[in-house]
């Protein structure tokens, strides 16, 4: 289930969705089949080799010599499509923040969206991402990683940034729009206070989980922004020297990584969506035009 489909290798989607409903029904969570122990068994394997603190040394200096390239991955989804969805890698200069490389590829989904587990359905195709660069031009590979997700802000302290930079063994951050709410962080009213008393950019406040372990922060990460984005570690990276980079990052509320990810992922889906319509124009009239000369045909 867990193969990478490439750019025009999608099954049909009839027949993976109905390969999804039978997984689901016979998956772990049901505790009645083949898979019972597949996905938390891997995910407790993959936990054991992660890093939470720094390992690099651009990370132990105030301004991260040495640090010259950082990249964003997303794993983008299409509103109403359940098997279709944009893999997308950027690449970024550092401390310039201009894009020097990008990758946007439509792929097929091959595995079911399962709570807790989600990157086990998004990582395989991020990973191969970065892959490819690895084989184009090893010279562009990011020294560290931007997901647009969580880190161990997670129902199991393991998200998309932890997966990912255990499974590539780079420095990986987990950067949040919104907060996931886990682990005690349920109190939506005091968040929202804490949350008004952060007045400048950079400002920050812990988001403690009901075990008393520091799950990630809260930051506002520039002047202008009214929301906070939530940063927590992936993996060969400590929460502050994440938290500081995540800032440094950030000409507007996202940081650039990320930002530039997102204009990008928004043009190809754009121009999916054109190339569906087209598609489905093309077909139209083929269809109109047989049926105009079948009935030719039979006057």
């Amino acid at each position: 289930m867990a193969a990478v489909l490439r750019e025009g290798e999608c099954k049909n989607e009839e027949l993976l969705l109905r390969e999804w409903e039978r997984y689901s029904k016979t998956s772990f969570l049901t505790g009645r089949g083949k898979e019972e122990t597949k996905e938390p068994t891997q995910q407790m394997e993959l936990k054991e080799q992660m890093i939470d603190h720094d390992t690099e040394d651009w990370q132990s200096n105030e301004v991260f010599e040495g640090l010259e390239r950082i990249g964003g991955v997303d794993l983008s989804y299409i509103k109403g499509d359940e098997v279709n969805a944009c893999a997308s890698l950027v690449v970024l200069n550092y401390p310039d923040l201009k894009v020097v490389y990008e990758e946007c590829q439509m792929v097929c989904l091959t595995t079911p969206y399962i709570p807790g587990f989600l990157a086990f359905r998004e990582t395989p195709f991020l990973e191969e991402a970065l892959k490819r660069l690895q084989q184009k031009d090893p010279s562009l590979l990011p020294q560290v990683i931007f997901a647009d997700g969580n880190g161990i802000l997670h129902h199991r302290e393991f998200g998309v940034a932890c997966h990912l930079g255990v499974l590539t063994d780079l420095p990986c951050v987990g950067v949040a729009k919104n907060l996931l709410h886990v682990n005690g962080l349920e109190e939506k009213d005091l968040l929202k206070e804490k949350a008004k008393d952060l007045q400048k950019g950079g400002s920050a406040f812990s988001l403690v989980g009901s075990s008393g372990k520091v799950l990630g922060m809260a930051l506002k990460s520039c002047e202008k922004s009214t929301k906070p984005i939530y940063v927590s570690v992936g993996h060969r990276i400590s929460l502050d020297t994440a938290l500081r980079l995540t800032h440094s990052c950030c000409k507007y509320r996202v940081p650039e990584p990320i930002r530039q990810l997102l204009s990008r992922i928004l043009q190809r889906k754009n121009k999916a969506k054109i190339n569906r319509i087209r598609n489905n124009f093309i077909l139209c009239m083929q269809y109109l035009l047989l049926e105009m000369t079948a009935r030719n045909t039979f006057l």
